[in-house]
């Protein structure tokens, strides 16, 4: 499915970063090492490593790091970029200062925690993980996310999965965005930023 959406000339959510990486920059530090989880067409992981992080990133589809790789290209960055499944990927354990997972609700909730539990081992004491998702209020607007309830996430479900690191953000809100032709119109967004004790 993922390699059939991606396979299209044009990039399907844009080539510009997500706006949470643009609103929470304060938590981006030059040099440090990024990891973008399930990263697309690289949208993300080109702006982090515009922002000086030294960045990897993979995705389970071809066609989308086939992309991220030429928009890296374009930009006059370096990302090291995989083409693997989040489940069959190697995850190095205290590896990162920084751990991106944005809009990777294609899980249900077994699957979700043992990707949190992976995202979290890969991460350096003191590292910081920033998730951006959408709220089950989502399925009220249906411009993006995966349509499927228990795939959404709330701020108590993030505070439980998180408990047991430091939750710095914690923030749902409503806004109306453009990122390509995927996640266009009013969305119920949730951040959340926690650092690894």
């Amino acid at each position: 499915m993922w390699d059939e959406r991606y396979a299209v000339e044009d990039y399907v959510y844009g080539t510009e970063p997500s706006g949470v990486l643009i609103r929470r920059n304060h938590w981006l530090k030059a040099g440090a090492r990024a990891l973008c989880v399930a990263d697309g067409e690289g949208r993300n992981s080109v702006y982090l490593a515009k922002q000086g992080l030294k960045v990897s990133a993979f995705d389970g589809a071809a066609p989308a790091v086939e992309k991220a790789r030429r928009l890296a290209a374009e930009r006059g960055v370096e990302v090291d970029y995989a083409v693997q499944d989040v489940f069959d990927w190697s995850w190095p354990v205290a590896e990162f200062d920084l751990v991106v997972g944005i809009f990777i609700q294609f899980v249900g909730a077994e699957g979700r925690a043992m990707l949190f539990d992976k995202m979290k081992a890969a991460l350096k004491p003191g590292g910081v993980m920033l998730l951006h998702g959408y709220t089950p209020q989502q399925l009220r607007y249906g411009t993006g996310g995966p349509g499927v309830a228990e795939n959404l996430y709330t701020a108590g479900m993030l505070r439980k999965a998180f408990a047991d690191m430091q939750v710095q953000v914690l923030e749902d809100y409503e806004l109306n965005i453009q990122e390509g032709r995927g996640h266009n119109g009013r969305s119920a967004l949730i951040d959340m930023i926690a650092v690894k004790r």
